[in-house]
């Protein structure tokens, strides 16, 4: 297959005007694709003129969208998950379990695994990359939407029978480091996983020991944590000062103000930015009243939020992440950037996704130079049917 004549993204060079080459499933240099034009002349070519392509998006932090839920633990709910997520643009996911109980999340991590040994038909479905464990090793006074009466403190032995039973595809753990165990948590088992600092009153000092100690990644900048004060600068700071660390944004418009979203991007960086959509299962459905990790959310438009109003998880899909952190002044091929390539690293995936470089998946998105909206998915070089709207 060659897709002919886009604005293409390249990690290296922004967007460029090249073909792109797929064969086997993957992207490939233009010499192993045939010899020639004649031995081209079968070929499916694609003509996208006047349109971008970029690489499939990578999600590291979302709950559910349509309806379904990764904590539900349950074939169906990752099947609908994966599918929505496709259909939006989405084609790496990671998705992120709640403070629950171990048995809920053992639950949860067996499901997934046991996802990830299907052989469903390929376009179907998102490419599952691993699990985040965004509980129960937080602080109970900065749990947010997470259910407080669950969590733990952090415990190694709990973790290990969680990536037994995930059969390591655990690749992201969110702690809060001020919390019992949480150091030496995070010396013991930052060789083996990433650790994420998150849902947390920790100071600037204790991030920093955090992040010497082996941490390199922040859960939902901003959300559940002290805020950037200057004489308590908190977690922002010290991510900024330890250089190897990359924090995540929620850019949809309401958990991040778009100034906000200018500021983090000045200070870190396109290098280091993480775009997420923290979605709930309300992503792609109506206001109403939904469940997300045993608490009950309202969700009316854009906004979801606990009876005592704490902010909860989004409804914007991570491709309206991406056009929201644009319309908020971002460059363009920054966002995509943000929400493709350096989540894919955040997690180690990016030998097989997250780039239009050969030997990766050929996971692409066709958009329109007006409004980004999508006019193709590819899936390992399958063309989608697409039916979502722009959100």
């Amino acid at each position: 297959m060659r897709i002919k004549n886009a604005e293409v993204y390249d990690v290296r060079q922004g967007f460029v005007k090249k073909d792109v080459y797929i064969e086997g499933g993957r992207f490939v240099e233009e010499a192993r694709c045939g010899g020639g034009d004649a031995a081209r002349g079968a070929e499916q070519i694609i003509d996208a003129a006047g349109l971008y392509l970029i690489p499939g998006l990578v999600d590291i932090h979302f709950h559910g969208c349509a309806g379904a839920d990764f904590s539900d633990g349950t074939p169906e709910a990752l099947r609908t998950i994966s599918a929505y997520q496709l259909e939006n643009g989405v084609t790496s996911i990671c998705p992120a379990a709640m403070t629950l109980p171990e048995d809920a999340l053992t639950q949860i991590c067996g499901n997934a695994y046991a996802y990830a040994l299907e052989s469903g038909p390929l376009p179907a479905r998102a490419a599952l990359r691993g699990i985040h464990l965004e509980g129960p090793f937080i602080a109970a006074d900065r749990s947010g939407a997470q259910n407080a009466r669950y969590v733990r403190c952090a415990d190694i032995a709990l973790y290990r029978r969680l990536q037994e039973a995930a059969h390591g595809l655990i690749r992201l753990v969110t702690l809060a480091p001020e919390t019992v165990g949480a150091e030496a948590f995070i010396r013991e088992l930052h060789r083996e996983v990433h650790l994420s600092i998150g849902h947390t009153a920790c100071d600037y000092d204790c991030a920093l020991r955090a992040f010497e100690a082996g941490a390199d990644h922040v859960t939902h900048l901003f959300n559940a944590m002290r805020g950037f004060e200057h004489r308590a600068p908190g977690v922002l700071a010290a991510a900024f000062d330890a250089k190897h660390v990359m924090p995540e944004l929620i850019c949809d418009g309401v958990h991040v103000d778009a100034a906000a979203v200018r500021v983090a991007f000045r200070i870190f960086g396109g290098e280091r930015m993480i775009l997420v959509s923290d979605s709930m299962r309300a992503a792609g459905m109506g206001d109403g009243a939904y469940m997300l990790g045993g608490q009950w959310v309202q969700v009316k438009g854009r906004l979801a939020t606990l009876a005592d109003g704490t902010i909860a998880g989004s409804v914007t899909s991570l491709m309206g992440c991406l056009r929201a952190a644009v319309a908020a002044g971002i460059p363009l091929e920054t966002a995509v950037r943000c929400a493709a390539y350096n989540p894919a690293c955040a997690i180690g995936a990016d030998a097989v996704c997250g780039s239009i470089d050969a030997g990766k998946d050929a996971d692409c998105v066709l958009l329109s130079k007006e409004g980004l909206e999508i006019q193709g998915v590819f899936r390992k070089g399958v063309r989608i049917q697409n039916s979502a709207r722009p959100i």
